[in-house]
């Protein structure tokens, strides 16, 4: 895990999860990476994992043929997937799109999902894939889904940041399992296209506060909602009774 040096000239890499983690709780992400005490792992969502997977070689299919998939036809979206030699490698955990922000010296970095093309415009259309179960209409308008909108517009600048003309609008594959019924070895889903206009006016602010909280040796304040450091001041006062 990378910690944070004030004196050091090196640039300093920080994924979009870490901004996030700033955004969530200031002095959660400062304990992370300035003083390598990072919250505790959660578990990993393997079954999610498998329906990005199943995605990527299915959209990858249609790239190959320069057609758009039918979930694309089906919401009338005139566009085919993006073809880019780079794409495997913005697609990969811990390497993703990157950019050196020189006025910060951060290498920051996010590993986007797909990414679609405007057969009008030419611009390039941010697609994240997200899948739950829950009973209901999908949206991405709910406030625990911030993030998720955040993630999409981080995307987006650091496409921009790449030279690539990028479209305001994104979307969301969003893919719902159906708990009705019965199993037989085979679990159905219910997809969602649902698109989302970013502004990513916030990201340079919060990437200049970032360098600030760094480079400072006072531990910032904890979030008011940040779970973590409820729980560790619960367990500081029962302890310490």
């Amino acid at each position: 895990m990378a910690i944070y040096n004030p004196q050091d000239t090196k640039p300093f890499k920080l994924s979009r999860s870490k901004v996030e983690l700033y955004i969530n709780c200031p002095r959660c992400f400062y304990l992370d990476r300035r003083l390598k005490v990072g919250q505790p792992p959660g578990f990993p969502f393997n079954l999610n994992s498998a329906v990005d997977s199943l995605l990527k070689n299915e959209f990858d299919f249609y790239r190959q043929n320069k057609e758009p998939h039918p979930y694309m036809v089906e919401m009338g979206i005139d566009a085919i997937p993006y073809q880019d030699e780079r794409l495997d490698i913005w697609r990969q955990n811990f390497i993703g799109v990157s950019y050196l922000h020189p006025e910060t010296n951060f290498h920051l970095f996010g590993a986007v999902d797909d990414l679609w093309i405007d057969n009008k415009t030419g611009e390039i259309i941010v697609v994240d894939y997200k899948s739950t179960s829950k009973a209901g209409v999908i949206t991405i308008n709910e406030p625990w889904q911030a993030g998720y909108r955040r993630q999409m517009e981080f995307y987006q600048w650091l496409l921009r940041q790449n030279g690539l003309k990028v479209s305001n609008k994104g979307w969301f594959v969003y893919c719902n399992g159906i708990k009705e019924g019965t199993f037989n070895n085979q679990l159905d889903f219910n997809v969602s296209l649902l698109d989302y206009t970013g502004n990513g006016d916030w990201i340079e602010p919060t990437i200049t506060s970032i360098k600030k909280c760094l480079n400072s040796d006072k531990i910032p304040d904890a979030h008011d909602e940040c779970e973590y450091c409820m729980y560790a001041s619960q367990y500081n006062n029962v302890i310490n009774k």
